[in-house]
């Protein structure tokens, strides 16, 4: 790694501040939560939240009124999502095989069997369930500000994630969505770096300062 920085240690003030946060994503339970995340792939969470959600949601309340659907009566409700198409179609299936909310699989594994979710669908998933960290959530965000920070290299989000896990103990795994809250506000294209609680330690600002 370019840095010598503590990282274990020097990550804790970022998961502090961001430790109870909860995702941008505007859910009301694990459903929505599973639903919306494979629609706002390659899309914007405003979008989802504001323009697809309470539609949608008033259509298919649940994961059992969701199986009833086909993709051609989902399409009214998600054609200004990117991307739809597939979505419908992932959507669809996954409720045809789930068919309840209870049968939700709340494991990194379990979800990433199912069509449309990725590995950071999945661990956005059992974060906002509250479940142990079982990898690290790496989203457009996370990719710009942690090779800013030093705390990784590189564009690519597996690799990224690859080196943030070696990097960090389990328990501090939460640092991606600590990071992309942080790329959300403060480490945006133009980053605000005078008043990041990170400057102390990132590469970046060091460099650039």
């Amino acid at each position: 790694m370019p840095s010598k920085v503590d990282w274990p240690k020097a990550i804790q003030p970022l998961l502090k501040k961001y430790k109870d946060t909860k995702h941008p994503l505007d859910y009301k339970n694990i459903y929505q939560l599973l639903v919306m995340v494979v629609l706002s792939a390659q899309d914007s969470d405003k979008n989802i939240n504001n323009n697809i959600a309470p539609k949608l949601f008033e259509a298919y309340p649940d994961m059992k009124a969701l199986s009833k659907a086909t993709e051609e009566t989902l399409f009214p409700f998600i054609s200004k999502v990117r991307n739809f198409g597939n979505k419908a179609k992932w959507l669809t299936e996954i409720a045809k095989t789930i068919k309840d909310d209870k049968n939700i699989p709340l494991t990194h594994e379990g979800l990433t069997a199912l069509k449309g979710i990725g590995s950071k669908s999945a661990n956005v998933i059992l974060r906002e369930a509250g479940k142990p960290a079982e990898g690290v959530i790496v989203d457009l965000h996370v990719v710009r500000v942690a090779p800013r920070l030093g705390i990784a290299t590189g564009a690519d989000p597996k690799k990224i994630e690859k080196q943030i896990k070696e990097i960090l103990p389990q328990k501090d795994w939460d640092a991606g969505m600590a990071m992309s809250f942080l790329g959300r506000e403060i480490c945006r294209p133009q980053p605000k770096c005078e008043i990041c609680l990170m400057n102390k330690v990132c590469e970046y600002y060091r460099t650039n300062s």
